[in-house]
């Protein structure tokens, strides 16, 4: 694993603990950024970010407030490791239903953070395929570090669960999908969907991306299939 390709943003409002953070990881070769705040990370670009170390505890807006924010209306698949003093249930039930990836409890040891963090990067399913920069179908390019899709010169704005198809949908190209497999594999978070859920997600998809969403054809009673014309 080659710490230098992974970007972590590390989000505290103590000073002290972000500058021991920040020398111990890119010591270790992670690039790294600090905020202070929730609110100074919402002003980074945070979807070039690999991992996010985040406190709970902060000032006006809570690691929990922010974390809400980029995974409910960002759709930010970003691996999230919270920081906290408090080791209690409610605040881990409460962690993973926002989308944590892990906990780590302060005080904590160097060692600890980077073997955590190290064991979220291995196993997250938005960076098995890093090695790949883009996917690509003629003038359609997908930026898989920054989650953006591009069509000629113009940026074509897709929901996390509609580029996530559509990534699915290019490395299986020409092969069919069933919708069982883009549900098990694009909501791995078990969330209870129906089939249609799909074909919604797939029709909003093919018309923001025009000409080329007629490359995404309905094998009838099987699924979908990406198919250049």
């Amino acid at each position: 694993m080659d710490n230098s390709e992974y970007k972590i943003l590390i989000v505290d409002d103590e000073v002290d603990l972000c500058e021991i953070l920040q020398f111990n990881l890119e010591g270790e070769g992670f690039q790294t950024v600090v905020a202070y705040s929730a609110e100074e990370a919402l002003k980074k670009d945070i979807e070039s970010f690999d991992l996010i170390l985040l406190d709970i505890m902060m000032g006006k807006m809570s690691g929990f407030r922010l974390a809400k924010l980029l995974r409910k209306e960002r759709q930010l698949a970003t691996p999230i490791i919270f920081l906290t003093a408090k080791t209690g249930e409610d605040e881990l039930l409460t962690g993973f239903s926002l989308g944590a990836d892990d906990f780590i409890t302060k005080p904590f040891s160097i060692k600890e953070v980077i073997v955590r963090i190290r064991a979220v990067l291995k196993r997250s399913p938005n960076l098995k395929h890093k090695e790949e920069a883009t996917l690509s179908a003629d003038d359609l390019v997908l930026n898989l570090k920054k989650r953006k899709v591009k069509i000629g010169k113009k940026e074509v704005e897709l929901t996390r669960k509609e580029f996530e198809i559509l990534a699915m949908l290019l490395r299986s190209e020409g092969n069919i999908l069933s919708r069982e497999e883009i549900l098990e594999r694009v909501w791995e978070d078990h969330t209870i969907v129906s089939k249609r859920t799909i074909d919604v997600h797939v029709t909003r998809l093919r018309k923001k991306l025009g000409d080329y969403g007629n490359y995404i054809r309905n094998k009838q009673g099987y699924g979908y299939a990406f198919e250049k014309q």
